[in-house]
């Protein structure tokens, strides 16, 4: 009964990330492409309620996620919470108003079918019986290198490399985030809960919590939906369950069945992965910008006037002085002035040559 509870814990988180994903990347999205990886992504993002409730939604998703760390293992856990590509896509499809498709649904069920052979195939142990030596987190530190690489290569692309880039680093890091969950779980054990100020690991989870998030709202912010979730739905499990097996020394059954069985598991969850993320309603969030027209900027280099010219009046080239418009007559005067002004300032010395 208990392990039931578990897995429905596991599932209901699922739920709130997919949710709160697909409520932030459609904030995030609207952010112009200057503000990639600059902070000021984050300090815009908090002012905006729907971003807001996401985040509040993933809050309480990953608290969930950590009942769950707290109760398996990262190698069952991890593959459990690919389960949120789904519910992203249910919600996805209203927002879009794009209708599902029988391959996406596929993709789905391929994907439930991935992540119930992998969780077969593995035995829940508390976390108690695991060691998680601070020697075995040179494994974080090669995939936070990882990360970054990906980080600094994605800064030099545009668009969907850039977003699938920078969701690889966010998703490895969120990976790195679950298993500072569970050492922080572990040294809770038997102990106050105000030993988190003298663990390590509780300062380094708040940070890898924090860099996660910023990495992942850039992600969202370069690209729809379809271009990020995936590498992050990719890379936290990856980075998760290669930590449980390094760090923590979760078991890793070798026998030809079993080896079989998640062989299987594995390659559903990639296919269903690919196949969910690919969905029309995911593409269909996009920037407001790319729907509605762009309206023409007169300041823009490519609206010039003739040399020695001042603009007609009544022509659309013609600006208003200092924001007030002008009528006909003070219009005629105005572009006499600076017709005249430019012809003194020619190099010619206003002879016209």
């Amino acid at each position: 009964m208990d392990l039931d509870v578990d897995y429905a814990t596991g599932l209901l988180a699922a739920v709130l990330l997919g949710v709160g994903f697909v409520l932030q990347q459609y904030s995030a999205e609207q952010e112009p492409e200057s503000r990639f990886l600059r902070l000021r992504i984050l300090t815009d993002l908090l002012r905006q309620p729907r971003w807001l409730l996401g985040i509040a939604c993933m809050i309480v998703g990953y608290v969930l996620v950590a009942w769950s760390i707290d109760h398996l293992e990262l190698t069952v856990v991890e593959p459990l919470l690919t389960t949120y590509l789904i519910w992203a896509l249910v919600l996805a499809v209203p927002i879009s108003r794009q209708p599902v498709k029988v391959s996406e649904v596929t993709g789905a069920l391929i994907l439930i079918g991935g992540v119930t052979l992998i969780s077969l195939s593995r035995s829940p142990t508390p976390v108690g019986l695991s060691f998680g030596s601070f020697s075995h987190w040179y494994a974080a530190a090669i995939i936070a290198g990882i990360a970054f690489a990906a980080v600094a290569i994605g800064h030099r692309r545009q668009g969907q490399v850039r977003a699938t880039l920078t969701g690889i680093a966010a998703g490895l890091v969120f990976g790195i985030q679950d298993a500072l969950t569970r050492q922080t779980l572990e040294g809770l054990q038997g102990n106050s809960w105000t030993v988190l100020f003298s663990t390590w690991s509780a300062y380094a989870l708040v940070g890898a919590g924090i860099l996660g998030i910023w990495l992942m709202q850039n992600a969202f912010s370069a690209a729809p939906l379809h271009a990020s979730l995936p590498a992050i739905a990719a890379g936290e499990p990856l980075a998760g369950i290669a930590l449980g097996i390094v760090v923590f020394g979760d078991r890793v059954q070798i026998t030809p069945g079993m080896l079989a069985i998640e062989a299987g598991g594995i390659a559903a969850l990639i296919v269903g992965v690919i196949a969910v993320a690919r969905a029309s309603a995911f593409s269909g969030l996009r920037k407001i910008t790319d729907v509605i027209p762009r309206t023409p900027d007169i300041h823009s280099p490519r609206i010039r006037t003739p040399r020695n010219r001042a603009p007609r009046p009544g022509s659309a080239d013609a600006a208003p002085v200092n924001g007030m418009p002008l009528d006909a007559p003070a219009a005629r005067k105005f572009s006499r002035l600076a017709h005249r002004h430019q012809v003194q300032d020619s190099p010619s010395g206003g002879d016209g040559r």
